[in-house]
């Protein structure tokens, strides 16, 4: 991270600190992170391949940099044994658990009324496509 992005971001946190967290948390890969090690901690090639299993392969460098940033907030706990080869394993802390079932809650009620998002994009999407042509035929 550049001078210029660490100093950004320090005054995004002074300004709105809760947003970032908001952010680390709701961010493509901390949703599928967090709700993953709900269940039980993980290694971090076993939390890669977790992760995939959602369609989306996420990067080792995506991978790690979420999990730092999640493990700063206080959210994931990397417990690092000093063994060979390393082992390092991933679980959520007593916050991180709080928010994982935040998260999971949301993403079951996503999958849940999918149907009913379906039928109101359809719906949206008709409508527009009316407005459009409505609005060729009078430019025309």
């Amino acid at each position: 991270m550049s001078a210029t992005e660490t100093a950004a971001r320090a005054g995004d946190e002074a300004l709105c600190p809760y947003r970032l967290v908001l952010e680390h948390v709701t961010s493509r890969w901390g949703v599928l992170i967090l709700i993953e090690l709900l269940d039980h901690p993980h290694r971090f090639s076993e939390l890669r391949r977790a992760v995939g299993r959602y369609g989306r392969t996420v990067s080792e460098k995506m991978l790690a940099q979420t999990l730092q940033t999640l493990e700063r907030d206080g959210i994931v706990h990397r417990d690092a044994k000093p063994v060979i080869p390393p082992r390092v394993d991933y679980s959520l802390t007593p916050l991180g658990r709080e928010a994982a079932e935040q998260v999971r809650a949301l993403a079951l009620w996503t999958e849940e009324r999918m149907e009913k998002v379906r039928t109101a994009r359809g719906a949206y999407d008709a409508a527009k496509r009316a407005l459009d042509v409505v609005g060729e035929d009078s430019a025309a």
